[in-house]
């Protein structure tokens, strides 16, 4: 193999793997094994090692010992450290970027906000499709609210922290509540209606006019709340989990 097609086939390997990581079709804390990545993919055993050592550079997957390879696991724990993180990084982005930003930049403010717009949310479509278009449409509307920002690192940093929050969102509060809500009655009320207030508009919607009329201080304050939803949810999920779960046996039988 010649190198430039080794190079293809080990960015195909490293860009599926990633993007089905992120999107938890391989499960946080799910096994790596190349033979059932092969079968299941269609790639070669070097492209998806190296395309492994990649994702465990990037934190997105981990090596056991003697074992292979693991997704990377989820927790609250992790939840809350990502969620304080994004916070240190994404508002004094979204200064930087309210005091730079001209009128490109408020067009593409606008135009990825109308795209928001057009999205079903996941509590009244929970489609794989649905869901997919809302996070590509919601993503883009914060990459634009932040794109006039100058900081190239900070805006690293801020990439490497998404990843993983979307992870951890789909994994521990949006997929727990959507498939407790379509199987039960009752239950599960206040981590429903916590998820579409998370994903609501209007939180976007001010979120846009109080950057385009920059307000510094009122966007930073809706950009802090509205950073803090995703662990509101999971809270409320967890919450709802475990009242729903029966008591755990005391190891007699009758």
């Amino acid at each position: 193999m010649q190198n430039g097609e080794h190079t293809t086939k080990t960015e195909a390997a490293y860009q599926t793997l990633r993007r089905d990581i992120l999107a938890t079709r391989l499960s946080p804390g799910s096994p790596l094994k190349l033979g059932a990545l092969r079968s299941a993919y269609g790639m070669g055993w070097t492209p998806l090692r190296e395309a492994l050592s990649r994702l465990e550079a990037e934190h997105l997957v981990t090596a056991i010992s003697n074992r292979g390879f693991a997704v990377a696991p989820v927790s609250r724990a992790e939840l809350e450290d990502l969620t304080r993180a994004r916070q240190v990084v994404e508002v004094p982005l979204l200064v930087e970027s309210i005091e730079n930003g001209g009128s490109d930049w408020e067009e593409a403010v606008v135009t990825a906000h109308y795209r928001l717009s057009r999205c079903k949310l996941a509590v009244d479509d929970p489609s794989d499709d649905a869901v997919n278009e809302w996070d590509e449409k919601h993503q883009a509307f914060h990459a634009a609210l932040l794109s006039a920002a100058k900081s190239q690192w900070l805006l690293r940093f801020r990439e490497t922290i998404t990843d993983q929050l979307r992870r951890h969102h789909r994994f521990l509060g949006l997929a727990p509540t959507l498939r407790a809500a379509a199987g039960l009655k009752n239950g599960y009320e206040e981590a429903v209606a916590a998820l579409r207030e998370a994903m609501a508009l209007e939180h976007h919607t001010e979120l846009m006019e109080a950057a385009l009329d920059r307000d510094v201080e009122r966007a930073k304050a809706l950009m802090t709340e509205h950073i803090g939803y995703t662990l509101h949810v999971y809270i409320h999920a967890e919450e709802e989990r475990s009242s729903s779960t029966p008591p755990a046996s005391n190891g007699k039988t009758i």
